[in-house]
Formats: C-alpha cells, sequence, structure tokens
C-alpha cells in the first residue's frame, strides 16, 4: 500500500522540495478533488483518470441477521474510471 506520506515523500524527493511542502502540495490536490465532487463536478486528470459523482437511487435491501426488509436511502458515490494509459500498463 502507498500512502499519503508516501507520495509527499515522492514528490519531494523528484522536486528538490522539503517533505512538508511534499505533502501540502499532495493535500491540495486531494482538496482540489474533493471540492469539485461536492459541487458535483467531474475531475479529469489526463492519462490518470476521471473521478465522477454519480446518484444512487433508494433501494430495498435485506438485514442478513434478521432477514427484515430495509430502505436503503438514495445516496451519491465518488467512482473513478481509469484512463486508456492506466488500463494499459495494469495490464502489460
Amino acid at each position: 500500500m502507498t500512502t499519503t506520506n508516501e507520495i509527499a515523500e515522492n514528490i519531494a524527493t523528484a522536486h528538490g522540495l522539503t517533505k512538508v511542502q511534499g505533502k501540502a502540495i499532495v493535500e491540495a490536490v486531494f482538496a482540489a478533488i474533493t471540492a469539485a465532487a461536492v459541487s458535483g463536478s467531474e475531475t479529469s486528470i489526463p492519462g490518470f483518470g476521471k473521478f465522477k459523482v454519480k446518484d444512487t437511487p433508494e433501494r430495498e435491501a435485506r438485514n442478513p441477521a434478521t432477514g427484515q426488509t430495509i430502505k436503503v436511502a438514495a445516496a451519491k458515490k465518488l467512482t473513478f474510471a481509469p484512463a486508456k494509459a492506466i488500463k494499459d500498463a495494469l495490464n502489460d
């Protein structure tokens, strides 16, 4: 698993920055993606992929312990669709 700190450290090392500066950059990118998602916008990163907000409708589900039918409220979820370059890299 790669952590936020590891990504920040890699960026800092590659660009001659401090770890604190690298972490600030990573957090700023995630904050921008989050802000776009909250506003309902799509975030497209060429060569990497797209983050999209999708609506899930209300549905019925079953409690596995009791077998009782319950309603699951409608919600929004964030999906990621990788770019072709990422898909190709994974499958080589």
